[in-house]
């Protein structure tokens, strides 16, 4: 949404005038009103104003729009997005960058919100949210490609295709599924999600498991692609070179064992603040005692939810513990890593493929299945529904780590099977899949099991300095 123009609203008093208000202080004493009311009515005179003025652009824009409605289709423009306007990211970013290569006709434009401007690449065309150039991409592209959903009231157009990517394998509850839940679903209008995936052409499918969630959460008349997940490509694409360069950049030393943690957020938790009243913090981990423990040399990654800006909000501690939540590109954090810690995010099926230990770190599971609902117990330890090791308590996370339970013959086995289950789909050119079938009207076949379904995997050198070499593929 664009920035407010504040600068533009007409002067307090003669608008308070009109109003019936008076600008006097000493007139709202008169009817009791102490003097500090004065500056709630300047607010609300300035949210009245602005307000307004919000209306008559909504207004003009429409018309805008109505009229782009009328112009021909542009056949080369692909309009994307990503994690609500955020910027350029996840499933949408790996088909842009594979099209430049295959599809050199296309142009792409990326929708960014006014406040997420400056984490686009230079070089990378993009139009702000609800400006008057996104109304017109909006109206005149052919492809729209997005993980989550375009600012509302577009009207997709006979002509136009819509892929929606979705941005990770479902562990929590989605769409229709969350009317069971309403401390998770605050405010999400079923009609309105039910209206957007009425637009779908086609639904991503990273494999089956999500292409079954979502068939019943998502009902409409749409195609399923089962062909991967594109951001996972570069876990099979990566070299050696450029892991180094990402370690080299967040000043990691080759000897350093590197752990990445990487919770979700719990929405369930939104509008709950702790006892100082400020809103829950982000982590669900004791990051300044674990890294301790860790000793030095272990450095810890934190990345926090996207939903909780650019930063973990960590306190100062140790220098091995680095806040990356603002890094642009989670993939090149999991491949700089040598085992992931998370709780709930799908990052982890991602991770599974470059088959490096998991380590589920859950220590409210049993509240966050119970208030956002879960598709399969990712802690009962069954093959291909418990991804590694798990904890529920910093003490026992500590333990794994200390005593090599985060990495054992039993965790090797469950990865195995929760790789088989999740990253059957997944060998490196899902991207390029998506890209025939999307814009050169290519049928690619179907991934199968016997597809790679993992890049690379950490070993050591004698001097304990970290490699990447490639894995042996399974089938």
């Amino acid at each position: 949404m664009p920035r407010p123009l504040v600068s533009v609203v007409a002067p307090l008093h003669p608008v308070q005038d009109r109003l019936g208000e008076s600008p006097s202080p000493a007139l709202d004493q008169s009817y009791g009103e102490p003097d500090q009311d004065q500056g709630e009515k300047q607010a609300r005179v300035r949210a009245w104003a602005l307000s307004g003025k919000k209306r008559v652009r909504r207004h003009v824009l429409g018309g805008l729009y109505r009229a782009d409605l009328r112009r021909p289709l542009d056949p080369d423009l692909v309009v994307h997005g990503a994690y609500w306007n955020r910027g350029v990211a996840c499933n949408p970013a790996a088909i842009h960058a594979k099209a430049l290569e295959l599809a050199p006709r296309l142009r792409h434009l990326w929708v960014v919100g006014s406040r997420h401007v400056g984490r686009v690449p230079a070089g990378v065309e993009h139009v702000v949210a609800g400006s008057r150039a996104y109304w017109r991409a909006m109206a005149t592209a052919t492809y729209l490609v997005n993980n989550s959903s375009f600012p509302g009231g577009f009207r997709k157009r006979a002509g136009q295709v819509y892929l929606q990517t979705h941005h990770g394998t479902p562990l929590k509850s989605m769409g229709l599924d969350q009317r069971s839940y309403p401390a998770s679903a605050r405010g999400m209008d079923f009609e309105k999600v039910l209206a957007h995936v009425g637009q779908w052409d086609f639904s991503l499918a990273a494999n089956p498991h999500a292409a079954e969630v979502w068939d019943r959460v998502y009902p409409a008349a749409y195609e399923h692609l089962h062909l991967g997940q594109p951001r996972n490509d570069r876990y099979f694409t990566a070299t050696s070179d450029d892991v180094a360069a990402v370690r080299a950049s967040l000043g990691i030393a080759p000897d350093s064992r590197v752990l990445l943690y990487a919770p979700t957020h719990r929405d369930h938790r939104d509008h709950q603040p702790d006892g100082a009243g400020r809103r829950s913090p982000p982590l669900a981990l004791d990051v300044g005692r674990f890294a301790r423990e860790m000793g030095d040399e272990c450095v810890l990654l934190v990345r926090a939810h996207y939903f909780h800006g650019i930063s973990a909000g960590l306190d100062a501690g140790p220098p091995r513990v680095v806040d990356v939540t603002g890094y642009p590109r989670v993939e090149d954090l999991c491949l700089v890593s040598d085992a992931l810690i998370t709780d709930y995010s799908s990052l982890l099926f991602d991770y599974a493929c470059l088959d490096r230990p998991i380590v589920v770190h859950a220590p409210d599971w049993e509240e966050y299945r119970a208030a956002r609902g879960v598709y399969f117990d990712l802690l009962s330890g069954r093959p291909g529904d418990t991804p590694g090791a798990v904890s529920t308590s910093d003490d026992e996370l500590i333990a794994l780590f200390r005593d090599g339970g985060w990495d054992t013959d039993a965790s090797t086995g469950l990865r195995g099977a929760f790789r088989a289950r999740f990253c059957l789909y997944d060998d490196g050119h899902a991207a390029e899949r998506v890209v025939r079938r999307l814009f050169l009207g290519e049928q690619p076949p179907r991934p199968g099991p016997a597809a790679p379904t993992g890049p690379t995997r950490p070993t050591r050198h004698p001097d304990g300095r970290a490699e990447v070499t490639a894995l042996a593929f399974g089938g």
